[in-house]
C-alpha cells in the first residue's frame, strides 16, 4: 500500500513537472493583410486607435491533436473583427503551444495589430468628425441601417464591455 502510494505521488510529480510550453516569435510586420487590397485607396485608409487580435487553436487531447493550427485563419479573424477593416499594420505573429503529457494540450497562432480601415467598405460617414460618438446597426451587406449618437461616456462604457467598438483617427 505504501509503494501505491509513493509511486502516485512520483507520477503525478512527473506529469505536473513535464507539463511543456512555449512561445515563439514568428515575426513583425509593418503591413499584413489577406485580403483583397486596392492600392489605388491607400491614401484613404484610416488606422483605428486600439489594438485587435486573432487566434486559431487546434486541443491535443491525450496526445492526439485535433488538428493544425493555421495563422492565415487567425489573421482573417483579426482583421475581420472590424468592420471594414482591409490589412493590419504594425503588428506580431506568434506561435503558442502548452502540452500537460497525456492530459490535454493547445497549439495555437496568435496575430496582433492596428486595424487600417477602407472607410467605403465600414460606411463610416465623416471620419473627420472625432468628436462624434454613434453606434451604428448594419446590414449582412454592411450597409448602414441606422445609426444613434451616444456621448463620449457611453462610448467608453461600450468599448470597454465589447471588443468591437473603435474610434477611428
Amino acid at each position: 500500500m505504501k509503494i501505491a502510494k509513493i509511486s502516485l505521488a512520483i507520477f503525478i510529480a512527473a506529469i505536473f513537472t513535464m507539463n511543456t510550453s512555449c512561445t515563439r516569435r514568428i515575426m513583425d510586420f509593418t503591413i499584413i493583410s489577406s485580403k483583397n487590397l486596392e492600392l489605388s485607396k491607400f491614401p484613404n485608409y484610416k488606422r483605428v486607435d486600439s489594438r485587435v487580435e486573432g487566434e486559431d487553436k487546434k486541443m491535443i487531447i491525450i496526445f492526439i491533436p485535433t488538428g493544425e493550427p493555421d495563422g492565415k485563419e487567425a489573421l482573417d479573424r483579426a482583421i475581420e473583427s472590424v468592420p471594414g477593416a482591409v490589412a493590419l499594420v504594425d503588428g506580431v505573429l506568434t506561435y503558442k503551444w502548452f502540452w500537460i503529457p497525456y492530459i490535454y494540450g493547445e497549439m495555437y497562432y496568435v496575430v496582433e495589430g492596428t486595424p487600417l480601415i477602407d472607410p467605403s467598405l465600414a460606411n463610416v460617414y465623416e471620419i473627420n468628425e472625432l468628436d462624434d460618438y454613434s453606434i451604428c446597426m448594419l446590414d449582412k451587406n454592411g450597409e448602414v441601417i441606422n445609426s444613434l449618437k451616444i456621448e463620449e461616456d457611453e462610448y467608453e462604457n461600450i468599448k470597454a464591455e465589447t471588443c468591437c467598438a473603435f474610434r477611428l483617427s
